[in-house]
């Protein structure tokens, strides 16, 4: 593989001279079409928009907001000015935002009205009380000492903000000579994304990926489907995680690939959208695809054009990705492993591959990127068909997290492995299979659960005096969240209230499905909770067998 040297920028600058009249997006839901030449243009005018608010080279510009036209045009606009583009979770509330704007020194939020009912527009005003008040989106709160604007993706702002049109006025101030002279200071190995990513232990971690890290990443992934510039790709998974910006965009960008993006996933619109478009590819997790597969009006649509896409995001099921590949048309579909971490793929199967191989593994190391199997305990290599822990080395690892060196030491040892945590297994051909998991991290339907972050949440609940927070079974998402909880001498409470209470402060996946009360954990003779055995107990008590059981098979 021949590695690309090129910031987002000059990837975009480069389609645009050499097939300015192509497609690059292709809405369904929203009137937005644009060729490479009309998209350069378009976020060099976001770029200088940018500029004009005081955006500097390693400024944070956050989105929040689903799939819509304006966070591609914030992406590609910040990449351009040198801003590092910090990606919100739709799913987050009031407790999560807070917490993310404040860590990564947020200079400029963009942001939509809302989704799924989780009132975007409400939470800020509840977070910024004066921002109601404020010119034009300035803001000035010592909650969040570096915040300095709010920005709103429509061309009518509410009460305080600043419109995405407006801002766009602002742009004209900016020579097309200032935004040239700041795109050539910036380097490949410029930090230009941060997402944000939990741990078993504390809050989420902002993740620095860098231009170098995230465009060749994409090309790999890109090269491995064969997508070319004769493709389109029906983007469904969100922009904000790495397999929506990465294995999505990226891929896309350095293919010359025309992307058809859906704002916010359901079956139809997405059947929809590969219908009428005649998309060759689309992503998705194993949950998606069930939506799509098990829908009432599935026969309806034609998928005659599909050829390619990735499944990936949680662990996929042999007879989801066999249902893909005969009743989709997907005979190319393909796996991507890795973590956000790591840019996120180290391993991946390829259109080449068997399909034997693309159902049962995760495939083989990315060119560029060394993997290991090695003992947790003794960090020696284990031998093929051993399990142990998967780790990586390579172009595609993080800069580390944002002002937490001591958390990125844990990570990346200091010969420069990443530690993923995942359990793995490598056959005599080089190719991967997961196969469980070191960490506590739950997955629910492709969406990462990091228990800690719940806990520390529900111990700030005056009733309860201990809580720990396990994932179970599930044969539709993978795995549930289960609260396990110690409630305080004389307090009461029931399941719904422990649901309500989380529901109303964080991101509905982390609503724990399950909640048990108990009187204690078990523990080993030093005292420490053994979550191994919470789980053995709810899968008992709860009946999930079964679950269990495919989830192992």
């Amino acid at each position: 593989m021949q590695f690309i040297k090129k910031t987002l920028g000059e990837v975009i600058r480069n389609l645009a001279a050499e097939m300015p009249d192509a497609e690059a997006v292709k809405y369904t839901t929203c009137d937005f079409c644009r060729s490479w030449k009309q998209f350069d243009e378009e976020t060099d005018k976001v770029a200088k928009s940018l500029m004009a608010l005081g955006v500097n080279k390693g400024d944070k510009v956050a989105i929040w907001a689903t799939n819509i036209p304006q966070w591609l045009l914030i992406l590609f606009g910040s990449a351009k000015c040198g801003a590092i583009l910090v990606t919100v979770n739709t799913n987050y509330k009031i407790f999560e935002l807070e917490y993310l704007l404040l860590q990564s020194d947020t200079k400029i939020l963009v942001m939509m009205d809302g989704f799924k009912g989780n009132d975007y527009v409400g939470t800020i005003n509840t977070l910024i009380p004066d921002l109601k008040n404020s010119k034009s989106g300035e803001v000035c709160t010592k909650k969040l000492p570096y915040l300095e604007r709010v920005v709103f993706t429509g061309d009518v702002a509410p009460q305080g903000m600043l419109s995405f049109k407006d801002m766009l006025a602002l742009g004209d101030s900016i020579s097309d000579g200032q935004l040239d002279e700041r795109m050539r200071s910036l380097s490949p190995d410029d930090v230009i994304n941060m997402q944000y990513t939990s741990g078993t232990t504390g809050f989420p971690k902002g993740v620095m990926l860098t231009h170098a890290n995230i465009v060749n990443n994409g090309k790999t992934i890109g090269d491995g489907m064969k997508l070319t510039p004769k493709d389109r790709l029906c983007i469904v998974v969100p922009f904000f995680h790495c397999f929506g910006l990465v294995l999505a965009v990226m891929a896309c960008i350095t293919h010359g690939t025309s992307m058809v993006p859906v704002e916010a996933y359901s079956p139809v619109t997405v059947m929809n959208a590969i219908s009428t478009e005649r998309c060759t590819a689309v992503h998705g997790v194993p949950t998606m695809f069930i939506g799509m597969l098990e829908h009432p009006s599935f026969d309806q649509f034609d998928f005659s054009s599909l050829r390619t896409g990735i499944m990936a995001g949680s662990p996929c099921p042999i007879e989801v990705m066999k249902k893909v590949i005969d009743k989709m048309n997907m005979k190319d579909i393909v796996i991507v492993f890795g973590q956000t971490e790591a840019s996120p793929g180290c391993t991946m199967t390829t259109t080449d591959d068997s399909v034997e191989r693309r159902v049962s593994t995760v495939g083989r190391a990315f060119e560029g990127v060394e993997c290991r199997i090695v003992d947790p305990e003794t960090n020696e290599e284990v031998p093929d068909g051993t399990a142990g822990e998967f780790v990586a080395r390579g172009y595609n690892i993080m800069k580390g997290y944002y002002k937490m060196p001591e958390a990125t030491a844990q990570a990346i040892d200091s010969e420069g492995w990443l530690h993923s945590g995942d359990l793995c297994i490598r056959d005599k051909d080089g190719y991967y299979k997961v196969v469980g998991r070191i960490k506590d991290m739950i997955i629910r339907g492709g969406e990462n659960i990091y228990p800690k972050e719940i806990e520390e949440f529900l111990y700030t609940c005056d009733k309860i005096s201990d809580v720990q927070v396990i994932g179970v079974p599930s044969k539709q998402y993978g795995e549930e969240v289960m609260a396990c909880i110690i409630l305080k001498q004389g307090a009461q409470m029931t399941e719904d209230e422990v649901k309500e209470l989380v529901r109303s402060h964080m991101a509905r996946h982390k609503v724990p499905k399950y909640v048990r009360f108990m009187d204690a954990f078990p523990t080993t003779a030093s005292g420490k909770i053994q979550k191994f055995k919470l789980r053995e107990q709810a899968i008992e008590i709860l009946k999930l067998q079964a679950d269990a059981d495919i989830e192992t098979a």
